[in-house]
């Protein structure tokens, strides 16, 4: 039956038009998923729109890299890119790779994510499988470009999911082993203290996201990494 059918079947009266917006509400263009990062990307590549940066460094990911306010600071001489957004997960990032990471055909990407994908509900395999499309998602423009992935991190507030985030960490680990250009920068140790349990001191008082002392981590596992990508530190600020 047809939606002319159907009208004509309820009357032209208020039950009519209550029948009519019914359908609209239930049909696929009003049931279109909508993006809820949408508005806060949009943002973040307005102002370069016109001359977004290229050939350098891409950090894209959740709230860890979005907090990353000092990236250049931290990186001084090496060419940049923070492009982290919400509260995001590795399948978000994937979603936005044509919007995010082709415009400014980087020369390395850096990923973080899949501590929210953890907290979400997602298991450590299906971490691996969204790592993997993220991959895929950025070589299909960029065959070659090397992409490195920090490792989950541990967390005073989500410690209790850590046995599934450093499975995750595991997996996406001997995945990469064994493929050209990707890289796992596993800074689990030096965040854990010597009886395994996370260093508050690194952490904000949310025990989630992080104070410099705990960017100064990742920015020295990043340094060497980045260095055998021809990208070197014009300093090493390094200090915990």
């Amino acid at each position: 039956m047809t939606i002319g059918q159907i009208l004509r079947r309820a009357g032209a009266t208020g039950r009519g038009l209550f029948v009519w917006l019914l359908l609209i509400g239930c049909s696929p263009v009003a049931g279109a998923a909508v993006d809820p990062w949408q508005r806060e990307i949009d943002a973040l590549i307005a102002a370069d729109a016109a001359h977004p940066p290229q050939h350098g460094v891409l950090f894209v990911g959740s709230s860890s890299i979005r907090l990353w306010s000092t990236l250049a600071a931290d990186f001084p001489g090496i060419p940049v890119v923070n492009r982290g957004f919400g509260g995001s997960r590795i399948e978000d990032a994937t979603r936005n790779v044509a919007r995010l990471v082709s415009p400014y055909h980087p020369n390395v990407v850096v990923l973080y994510a899949g501590d929210n994908d953890i907290a979400e509900g997602r298991s450590s395999r299906q971490v691996l499988a969204d790592f993997e499309a993220f991959v895929a998602s950025v070589r299909q423009e960029s065959p070659r470009t090397p992409i490195l992935y920090l490792s989950i991190k541990p967390s005073v507030a989500r410690f209790a999911l850590w046995p599934r985030m450093r499975e995750a960490n595991e997996m996406i680990g001997a995945w990469a082993r064994g493929r050209r250009d990707i890289v796992m920068i596993d800074v689990t140790k030096t965040m854990l203290d010597a009886v395994g349990q996370p260093r508050p001191e690194l952490l904000q008082p949310d025990g989630l996201h992080m104070r410099p002392a705990g960017y100064a981590i990742w920015i020295e596992a990043l340094q060497p990494v980045l260095a055998r990508y021809g990208f070197v530190s014009a300093t090493r600020r390094v200090s915990r």
